[in-house]
């Protein structure tokens, strides 16, 4: 984490509101089981954060304090997490005017890009004319689908990736798989800022 955005006193409110709104501790290590599979004590749902008025005003405010540290003039990410956090840093008060949003579908539909020409399955702004994309992640457990955004944005269109911001890392592997990948990564909180 950047040290600007560790001192920032609308981090320690976005920890509040995270921990309300989308944590649950279940109290033995089986109790959840996560979309990478794993079992885990704790729980995390971010979309409850970014549907709620404040949070989302943070959350959107905090990634757009982070993006002139990478010149991005992207930003999206995987289908469903990266679309509602995709369209609250874009529409941030705090969002550079040229900022672009795209979406990343898991599996593409064929359709999409006929007004953009972009790929099949990469929607929202046209990558025609390239870019510098930030990669955006409601939840970073193992890293999996962030890097699937990354290498598909990377094979399918021109625009260079030049990180990932996730809202909360779990601290489960995530981090390491991409700085294994070369991609740089950060995020606004990790799970002991709100376990403890």
């Amino acid at each position: 984490m950047d040290a600007s955005l560790a001192e920032d006193p609308r981090r320690a409110r976005l920890v509040d509101l995270v921990r309300d709104l989308s944590f649950l501790d279940g109290g033995s290590d089986d109790a959840f089981t996560l979309a990478s599979g794993r079992t885990s004590r704790w729980f995390f749902d971010l979309k409850p954060a970014m549907m709620h008025p404040e949070a989302a005003r943070l959350i959107g405010a905090l990634i757009c304090a982070r993006l002139p540290a990478y010149e991005a003039d992207v930003v999206g990410g995987l289908e469903l997490g990266a679309v509602p956090l995709t369209a609250l840093v874009i529409a941030n008060a705090d969002a550079p005017a040229s900022l672009r949003g795209i979406m990343v579908r898991k599996e593409p539909k064929g359709r999409g890009g006929r007004k953009t020409n972009n790929p099949p399955g990469v929607e929202g702004s046209s990558l025609s004319g390239g870019g510098r994309i930030v990669v955006l992640e409601d939840v970073t457990t193992t890293g999996g689908s962030a890097v699937k955004a990354v290498e598909r944005l990377r094979s399918e269109t021109d625009c260079e990736v030049v990180g990932v911001i996730s809202i909360l890392d779990r601290q489960e592997g995530g981090a390491e798989a991409f700085a294994a990948a070369g991609i740089p990564f950060e995020s606004l909180l990790v799970r002991a800022d709100i376990t403890g």
